[in-house]
């Protein structure tokens, strides 16, 4: 069993994330791991990216400029074209309420980013991902 993927097949990931430090610690976790990253610092870009792009998994922040995450995660989960992609928000709201609204919304996962570490983040993209390829 390989555990990178073929190049032709690389997993495009779109990380829409407006903390420019974070951001870029991610984008260099994911491409070493062979994944193809995009970035979107504020939600309006990321949803647009998204239904560009169709990345094979988004993590979405919650509180960004323009959109918030939840608004970003409630027009994707309306679009057709999006309902193969996995959407794990990551973000500092740990409140249940947040929790819920976010899985009521249709969020695949939902990670408190001081409870996990990025090497967490990325082993649980690449176990959805790899699951997504065999379907």
């Amino acid at each position: 069993m390989t555990t990178k993927q073929d190049s032709k097949f690389k997993s495009k990931v779109l990380l829409v994330e407006d903390d420019k430090m974070l951001a870029d610690m991610y984008v260099t976790k994911f491409s070493r791991e062979g994944m193809e990253i995009l970035k979107a610092e504020d939600g309006a870009k990321g949803l647009e990216m998204a239904k560009k792009e169709k990345p094979d998994l988004i993590l979405l922040d919650i509180i960004m400029p323009k959109l918030d995450g939840f608004a970003v995660l409630k027009e994707l989960k309306k679009d057709p074209g999006m309902s193969d992609t996995h959407i794990l928000l990551l973000t500092n709201l740990g409140q249940s309420e947040d929790v819920e609204k976010g899985k009521q919304l249709g969020a695949d996962d939902y990670f408190i980013k001081a409870n996990h570490t990025p090497a967490e983040i990325v082993a649980k993209v690449k176990y959805l991902l790899a699951n997504k390829m065999k379907k």
